[in-house]
């Protein structure tokens, strides 16, 4: 009785010399992460982009998206009412923006979580078994990787149609290769490591090794390529939307919006110029936060 309540204790303090050693490395990280000013300001930048869209029903009527008035097309900007003008069926511009952010930002981020989680898995499994699992997987993602992403993407998005869901679809098998390749060369590094053979002769499940003991140390790593990631997926959806095969009009969307305008930019640069700087700025943002990521986690990669 005494040694298990002994080795309870020893279990409880271990515990809580881990959780105070992970809070003091985010404490760590926080602090390197706020000496980088580009990561602060792409911090601020981004978050003050998301909680536009996401309360734009706050201060934006949703009838606005899609009121259609050929007598108010082609308003400048700056004029009363229309923020940002209103596009060739009088449509206003700054709310078709303001809600297309929403597929535009959170499609990427739904996007790149999906592709993370099944690079994970995938990535995970091949890296840790090796032998046949590791030549399926791996001969599997060389395959995909073999096409280009954006070509990949319009092929799934032309065999299963338009929308939201499907482009998703699209876009996550295109980006799961990558992930998993990434998570397969971090998994090689640590499986031969000595907790991972402690774990092991502890009778440790494989499953419970990789995801409690290796992924967890190559996170890291992960979590900077997810950030930097989601700018290029903002861009692959916007891609998709200027060809015409991502969002179908009329749902507003930043790629989408540049596409129905196009015929109209020359006249009006207005139209085409700000869906483009709503999207340079979401990208540059997110760029910068990757890159203060990684010198916060890894400053000895830093310059």
């Amino acid at each position: 009785m005494r040694k298990g309540r002994e080795k309870k204790m020893s279990n409880t303090a271990s515990k809580k010399i881990s959780t105070s050693n992970r809070k003091g490395q985010m404490k760590q990280v926080w602090f390197r992460f706020r000496k980088n000013k580009l990561a602060m300001i792409g911090l601020v930048v981004i978050t003050i982009l998301i909680l536009a869209c996401l309360s734009a029903s706050l201060y934006i009527p949703y009838e606005k998206v899609y009121t259609q008035s050929i007598r108010d097309a082609f308003i400048p900007p700056f004029s009363e009412g229309h923020i940002f003008g209103t596009d060739q069926f009088g449509r206003d511009l700054f709310a078709r923006i303001m809600y297309g952010g929403r597929i535009s930002l959170f499609a990427g981020l739904v996007t790149i979580g999906i592709a993370f989680v099944m690079g994970i898995i995938l990535g995970g499994s091949a890296g840790f078994f090796g032998g046949k699992t590791d030549t399926i997987i791996m001969r599997f993602c060389d395959i995909l990787m073999s096409v280009p992403g954006i070509l990949l993407s319009m092929t799934i998005v032309a065999a299963l149609g338009q929308g939201l869901g499907k482009m998703l679809i699209a876009m996550s098998v295109s980006l799961i290769p990558r992930q998993a390749r990434t998570v397969r060369a971090a998994v090689l590094t640590l499986r031969g490591q000595e907790f991972v053979e402690a774990a092991r002769c502890y009778g440790t499940r494989n499953s419970t090794i990789i995801f409690r003991h290796i992924i967890p140390n190559v996170m890291g790593p992960l979590i900077i390529g997810v950030m930097s990631g989601i700018g290029g997926q903002i861009l692959q959806i916007a891609s998709l939307g200027f060809l015409g095969i991502g969002i179908a009009p009329p749902t507003p969307e930043w790629g989408t919006i540049i596409s129905e305008n196009q015929s109209n930019i020359l006249f009006y640069p207005y139209l085409g110029l700000v869906p483009g700087l709503f999207i340079m700025v979401a990208v540059l943002s997110l760029n910068f936060i990757g890159d203060g990521l990684r010198d916060a986690l890894d400053p000895k990669q830093k310059n």
